[in-house]
């Protein structure tokens, strides 16, 4: 079991996000307001703090939100878990594992600058099942 560390939205594609506290998840949709939210496999991003870490540790001043995922949770090993597997997230949402990891097609800022990248190999996306608020805090469960 985890918890959300960070709720991050952007207004358009390729930026970083910026943490919002709180949000709605929306079936079938994603996170409300956020730029890659919408009718497709890859409708909200999450990565784990313990990722963002090793990116500090080798001395990037990042954090949540910085790597463009949605949800930056703790205390659950993301990358880990199979694809289909059924998350709860916070009292009501519930989202469906579609994709470990991402081809990065263009080195972002971050690689250019630690010359690795976590979001490629850790981060993980969902389908969103069951729509509902979430906010830090929140705890994020594998439901099966």
């Amino acid at each position: 079991m985890g918890k959300i560390i960070a709720v991050c939205t952007s207004v358009k594609k390729g930026q970083r996000k910026k943490n919002i506290d709180q949000g709605e998840l929306v079936a079938e949709h994603g996170l409300q307001g956020d730029a890659h939210a919408g009718p497709w496999h890859r409708q909200v991003s999450l990565l784990a703090m313990e990722s963002i870490q090793k990116m500090q540790a080798a001395g990037l001043k990042v954090g949540p939100g910085d790597f463009a995922e949605n949800l930056t949770t703790e205390g659950i090993d993301l990358p880990t878990l199979p694809l289909g597997t059924r998350l709860r997230i916070g009292t009501q949402a519930v989202g469906e594992v579609t994709q470990i990891g991402k081809e990065c097609h263009t080195r972002c800022a971050i690689f250019h600058q630690a010359g690795d990248c976590v979001m490629p190999k850790e981060g993980i996306f969902i389908r969103v099942l069951e729509g509902g608020p979430v906010q830090v805090g929140d705890v994020v469960e594998v439901a099966d």
